[in-house]
């Protein structure tokens, strides 16, 4: 099976379009190497994605006919990503929500003070 096809038979990727797109990106490896979408996948592959700057890992353990269950995903492959990975997302996420939201326009003039309050502290 392709490998585009294998990341969204189970349910990596939303679309077929989307996985191969982001195949071409380069952010699918599998046992170490980019390849193409056109790439095949077999049983014991180790594949890496980048996906939301998470690095998943797992191992192909059977391919599907087609597209399956959510919970019957885990019977086509097993997952290594080290738990490490998801804290650092969650760091993200915080570091994220420190900053303005998109779209609440110009700092006002108590956000450039803040700003200015914080960088005269650092130094």
């Amino acid at each position: 099976m392709r490998i585009d096809k294998y990341l969204w038979c189970t349910r990596y990727y939303k679309t077929r379009n989307v996985a191969a797109n982001a195949v071409k990106k380069g952010h699918v490896k599998i046992n170490g190497d980019v390849v193409k979408a056109s790439r095949e996948v077999y049983p014991m592959d180790e594949i890496r994605v980048r996906k939301n700057q998470i690095d998943y890992q797992f191992t192909v353990l059977d391919i599907p006919e087609s597209r399956v269950g959510a919970k019957l995903v885990d019977i086509y492959r097993k997952d290594t990503t080290p738990k490490e990975v998801f804290a650092n997302d969650d760091l993200l996420k915080f570091a994220k929500d420190h900053y303005r939201k998109k779209g609440t326009g110009r700092p006002t003039k108590k956000d450039r003070r803040d700003i200015d309050g914080y960088l005269d502290d650092s130094e």
